[in-house]
């Protein structure tokens, strides 16, 4: 890992272009991130990701968005097509709903390996509420702390089970986001008792997953002017009350949310405690502000990812069958979406 920039960077489309594998091969970027763009069949994915990682000369992790719902890059008809998180749980009940989603979490994650790709930004142990924005809501686990971190904890243990890693979003909890992050700064005025013992009592039995991203959201009671991902205060509070010690992305730099210039955002990021910056959409020019600006991976980040890249793992046997048979015991057929 020694020489990678403190970068997450996407692609433009389907196929890695010479030019776009010279950029990376210069820059170094930690990992890579794909979407919808970048999908067409599993050999051209394979292909794909392998075409990444030769890029850079190592086995970088190449992270995905795969929920399920809404957020699924990969569907139909190479890939399962699930239900949002929110009506699954709903659909298994208390009892079920953390041993149906963790059953997901592994099937996902097999069809995440096939073509790849070793690390999945989920689960979310943000809590909702009436007043969640609909971006989020369906993606979420519940409104009660101890089902979202049953849940979250099922997912992860699923997905590791996989050979893929886990990232926790969104820290320090993004429940009470009432607009979309993606264009516009939600800004929460709860009290710091509330968050305390609501949205940040979710992430803190999760705090031992080995990577975390951010949220993009102003939090009033205890830095008015500043998002998480820029807060020194909402960073030392992941860190220190939550206790979250893995490797801390950004989420996408290039989000509606944030103001000021890329270089304006990554410099930031990073000077309030992100280890990672994350840039999403492939655009040359706006990775190369963004590389430039966030630095190399070095120092107490460094020894964060390489501690996160430590937990891959060789997925466990998987009896396909058994587990499809399982989840629609569990969702009474209703397993799809």
């Amino acid at each position: 890992m020694t020489g990678a920039s403190a970068t997450i960077l996407g692609c433009a489309g389907p196929v890695l272009t010479p030019d776009e594998a010279a950029f990376f091969a210069e820059t170094r970027p930690w990992g890579f991130i794909l979407f919808a763009r970048n999908i067409e069949t599993p050999d051209q994915l394979r292909r794909l990701t392998g075409d990444l990682r030769k890029a850079v000369g190592r086995d970088a992790p190449v992270l995905i968005d795969q929920e399920g719902g809404r957020v699924q890059r990969m569907g139909p008809p190479h890939w399962r097509q699930w239900r949002p998180a929110l009506d699954q749980v709903r659909a298994a009940g208390p009892d079920r709903a953390a041993r149906s989603m963790g059953l997901r979490a592994r099937l996902i994650a097999d069809e995440l390996r096939d073509v790849g790709i070793d690390a999945n930004c989920a689960p979310l142990a943000d809590v909702a509420r009436d007043t969640t924005h609909p971006v989020l809501l369906n993606r979420l686990y519940g409104t009660k702390v101890p089902d979202i971190v049953a849940v979250a904890r099922a997912v992860a243990e699923g997905l590791l089970a996989g050979g893929v890693l886990p990232v926790l979003k969104h820290l320090p909890g993004y429940g009470l986001g009432a607009v979309d992050s993606h264009k516009t700064l939600p800004r929460v005025t709860a009290p710091l008792d509330h968050l305390r013992a609501v949205d940040f009592a979710a992430f803190r039995p999760l705090a031992d997953l080995p990577m975390g991203m951010s949220a993009h959201m102003v939090y009033e009671a205890i830095e008015d002017g500043l998002p998480a991902t820029m807060s020194p205060a909402l960073i030392a509070m992941i860190r220190d009350e939550i206790g979250f010690q893995g490797l801390l992305m950004t989420d996408d730099l290039s989000m509606g949310a944030l103001s000021g210039t890329l270089a304006e955002r990554a410099t930031l990021s990073r000077r309030a405690g992100c280890d990672i910056i994350l840039h999403c959409n492939g655009d040359r020019a706006e990775m190369a502000e963004v590389v430039a600006a966030s630095g190399p991976l070095d120092g107490i980040a460094q020894d964060r990812a390489e501690q996160a890249l430590n937990q891959r793992r060789a997925p466990d046997v998987l009896d396909i069958d058994a587990i499809e048979a399982d989840l629609a015991t569990l969702l009474n057929g209703q397993v799809y979406g």
